[in-house]
């Protein structure tokens, strides 16, 4: 047999709510006093702790702090203050039904009608870099417990977590109290917004949890708020939007500084530059198309404005593809730079900075979009790709933050010698650009740039012969890099029939053998790093 609670005929209408007691606690006090005024002005009480009394307090309102409604004081540091039946029991009480009235007459407990809490600010302390305990002390307890009564009980009590919600509560007080559809809504924030607390919380703890560990997560939770709605996806047919994950330091968190906006596809064209440039420890640039580089490049020895050169460098590798490109720089855009840009179609710029003077030329563009850097970016330490019904997480594939040689101290010498005229830089250059291209993967470099690309191809060797075409007669000489060995030895030769002088590449393919003897045999220079960097 139903209990009373849940007998249909025990609950009284309830629509239109007055608000005649409410409790505030609030650390983000955007337009705190402006909805205290109201509230004062309408004869509601106002229950409130610490900082958020007090700065209602000391505007001049009345308000009565949240220990004389428990009989405690707040203690362990604010750990404890608002857990405790007076309140809990005012917030949960459902006064359609007359025993929940009655109760609350037995204990001495006045209802709230109306609740402003919002949290602590957990991800913007993540999100500044904080590590350790100073996070921790972010995660609230008492808040979102306050929250999650209150939305529960939403045909009882309006529960508001943001200011934007302030106007439309300030014009319910003045028109007799909120209604239940109202409530309902405001319910279903207040739920959204313990929700997405809780999964920057649980992701905090995943990511401290990977920290020195070799197994991934036994359970992944992803919170990210919507940034904007996008004209289309991929395609025109294709919705689309772009949502910041909790604590996020990466493009999503880039400010747009002029320009049409930003489209599905510079967002992913504009991170793949990204990747490509800042895996350069010097100057250097990235310009890209379709997820692809079509040049990279780092500054020359002794530029006077290294930036500048080294997009010149990477434009000259292929400059047809280059129009309508999407350009990343790893350091700040200059006036040079900029000028050099004058004429050349391009979508998307992003980089940690501009000079003032560059961005005076950029602005003769009115559809060029330039992107700044949060100052906290950084490569991510994970990758997340959703597939059906699921997803894949991976750690990203990154190289040591430190020298050059420290990326090339494992390469195994297979063939040939080392050339004078080459340096582990130039070396490391070409397999560093290699990564950044959609695999099968063939990169032509000299001297810090790529000469050809050869990316996307479903065998190695149509992967080479592309990057050979591209390149000409700049092959000739050059470095070649490929992201996965060579199951055969016709890839490599047709590199060293173009004059290729030096392969990089992974090694351990059962034919190793075969490509050894042949490089040997060519006079040419062939280094195993006993890694690839597969980029699909």
């Amino acid at each position: 047999m139903a209990g009373p609670r849940h007998d249909p005929s025990l609950y009284r209408d309830r629509d239109v709510v007055p608000i005649r007691r409410a409790l505030v606690s609030v650390s983000d006090k955007t337009d705190l006093l402006t909805i205290a005024e109201a509230l004062a002005n309408a004869g509601v009480e106002i229950v409130s702790t610490g900082s958020t009394a007090a700065t209602i307090r000391d505007a001049g309102f009345e308000v009565s702090d949240v220990a004389s409604v428990t009989g405690f004081p707040e203690m362990l540091d604010g750990r404890v203050k608002t857990l405790h039946p007076n309140v809990h029991g005012g917030l949960l009480a459902d006064l359609r039904l007359e025993h929940h009235e009655t109760q609350l007459g037995e204990f001495g407990i006045s209802p709230f009608e109306l609740v402003i809490v919002n949290l602590y600010p957990f991800v913007e302390t993540v999100r500044s870099g904080a590590q350790g305990d100073d996070v921790v002390e972010q995660i609230d307890i008492g808040g979102p417990a306050m929250v999650r009564a209150s939305a529960k009980n939403f045909a009882n009590v309006a529960i508001v977590v943001s200011p934007e919600s302030y106007p439309a509560v300030i014009e319910a007080v003045a028109n007799g109290g909120t209604s239940l559809t109202q409530r309902r809504e405001l319910a279903a924030r207040a739920f959204a917004h313990t929700a997405a607390y809780d999964t920057a919380v649980a992701e905090w703890f995943a990511q401290q949890a990977l920290v020195g560990r070799e197994e991934l997560p036994e359970h992944l939770t992803i919170q990210a708020e919507k940034l904007a709605n996008l004209r289309y996806g991929e395609n025109s047919h294709q919705r689309a939007a772009i949502y910041t994950t909790s604590g996020g330091h990466g493009i999503a968190q880039a400010t747009q500084l002029q320009g049409k906006e930003m489209s599905y596809n510079n967002y992913v064209d504009a991170d793949a530059a990204l990747r490509a440039a800042y895996d350069m420890v010097l100057p250097a640039v990235a310009i890209i198309k379709h997820a692809n580089p079509c040049g990279i490049a780092v500054a020359a020895p002794h530029a006077l404005d290294p930036i500048a050169s080294a997009h010149l460098r990477a434009h000259e590798c292929d400059p047809v593809s280059a129009f309508g490109g999407v350009i990343a720089a790893n350091r700040p855009v200059t006036l040079k730079m900029a000028e050099n840009l004058r004429d050349i179609f391009t979508e998307v710029i992003v980089a940690p900075d501009f000079e003032p003077a560059a961005l005076e030329v950029f602005a003769e563009k009115k559809n060029l979009r330039l992107l700044k850097l949060p100052a906290d970016w950084r490569q991510e330490r994970m990758d997340v790709r959703l597939v059906s019904g699921g997803l894949l997480l991976q750690d990203a594939d990154r190289f040591p933050e430190d020298d050059f040689e420290s990326v090339a101290a494992n390469w195994q010498l297979v063939a040939g010698e080392v050339p004078e005229d080459v340096s582990v830089q130039d070396l490391v250059f070409a397999w560093k650009s290699c990564r950044a291209v959609k695999s099968n993967a063939i990169v032509l470099a000299k001297n810090g740039a790529t000469v050809g690309v050869g990316m996307g191809q479903v065998n190695r060797v149509d992967s080479c012969r592309l990057a050979v075409e591209r390149a000409g007669d700049r092959a000739s000489g050059s470095i070649a890099a490929s992201d996965a060995f060579f199951p055969f030895s016709d890839g490599p030769e047709v590199l060293m029939n173009a004059g290729v002088k030096i392969i990089i590449q992974p090694g351990g393919s059962v034919r190793d053998e075969e490509t050894i003897a042949l490089a040997k045999e060519r006079g040419v220079t062939m280094y195993f790093t006993g890694e690839r960097h597969f980029f699909h």
